[in-house]
């Protein structure tokens, strides 16, 4: 069933303040909120990136979220808020709520008779949930996924189909799995002998925290010895690699395809591009910006923003890249000096 909702209830949902619309704009009917080109007259868009300014002369939106100091020349309905793009977020969550669980059973999944789910979990067709598995209120599984021996999944958790959870790993409340994500793969642990790599058994668990968002075709290892850990609110976008023993801390966020070496600990807040890389046995602080492909080979401060390979700081990576550009020339005019 779609929501409706006037546009004073929406104003005061997002916290915001009405801002050139007439006093009988208030009891518009909004069904929902679109981008700033698509929106019709019971949309509510949003203008949060400068770039999309233009859209503003054609919109036929409703009304326009905006930031509070937002300079808009046309003559619009706006609803003036903190953060324009966290107001979005909150009413697409309010218009697009997900699914709650109703405790159905596809007759072709598989579940182990010790293990023990709430009444409302649902499990869709071909799931496998193995033996001593606990599974919280309001979990929906996916087809085709496959959760292992002694498995704990918390309260209304959302594992999309052909997720894997190997046996033993934790997660907390409200975590969300894409599709082909595989926690607790076994780490890539080797000795060499000499003329053969002995794999060294992989007996740690891998520990989701409440609120973790694992991206599609992630993998993150289980511990060689104790834990991986990804703290509490951190979002993984898709084809990450999370080697065994790491610790990823709370609220830090990581585009597709970083990769981080084993027994490496990221501290919280953090935010990497895209296919940075990260070396073992290394300290990030708190709160470190990586730029995309950045090469991380060793210990970064908190607080810091980084670029290139190795990482530096990122002032200093625009110096170098400005320079490497120049190198041609500079080497031109370094033979004619040597030529003199």
């Amino acid at each position: 069933m779609s929501k409706t909702l006037s546009l004073a209830e929406v104003v005061d949902l997002v916290q915001g303040q009405l801002d050139g619309c007439a006093e009988e704009t208030k009891n518009i009917l909004v069904t929902g909120i679109n981008t700033l080109r698509d929106s019709g007259d019971h949309d509510v868009t949003f203008l949060a990136n400068k770039r999309y300014q233009n859209d503003l002369k054609t919109t036929k939106a409703a009304a326009v979220l905006v930031a509070q100091n937002a300079k808009v020349d046309e003559h619009l309905c706006l609803i003036r808020v903190k953060d324009p793009y966290f107001a979005f977020a909150c009413l697409q969550r309010l218009f697009h709520p997900g699914r709650i669980a109703s405790g159905k059973r596809h007759a072709s999944a598989v579940i182990d008779d010790s293990a023990i789910l709430a009444d409302n979990v649902d499990v869709a067709a071909g799931a496998i949930i193995g033996a001593s598995s606990r599974i919280g209120e309001g979990t929906r599984i996916g087809a085709g996924c496959v959760i292992g021996e002694g498995v704990q999944i918390g309260t209304d958790c959302l594992l999309h189909p052909k997720s894997v959870i190997a046996d033993h790993c934790l997660l907390g409340n409200e975590v969300i799995l894409q599709s082909g994500a595989i926690i607790g793969s076994d780490g890539f642990g080797y000795a060499w002998s000499g003329t053969q790599h002995l794999k060294i058994p992989q007996v740690g668990r891998v520990i989701l925290e409440d609120d973790v968002e694992i991206g599609a075709n992630t993998c993150i290892d289980r511990g060689a010895i104790g834990d991986t850990v990804i703290e509490r609110g951190v979002k993984l976008d898709n084809q990450i690699q999370i080697a065994h023993n790491v610790r990823i801390g709370a609220y830090s966020v990581m585009a597709s395809q970083v990769g981080i070496s084993g027994s490496t600990h990221v501290g919280s807040g953090c935010q990497f591009g895209g296919q940075a890389g990260l070396a073992g046995h290394i300290n990030i602080g708190d709160g470190v910006k990586l730029a995309a492909k950045s090469g991380v080979m060793s210990d970064l401060e908190a607080g810091g923003i980084y670029a290139g390979a190795p990482a530096m700081p990122h002032r200093l990576w625009l110096k170098v890249s400005a320079l490497t550009a120049k190198l041609p020339e500079i080497w031109k005019a370094q033979r004619t000096i040597n030529k003199t």
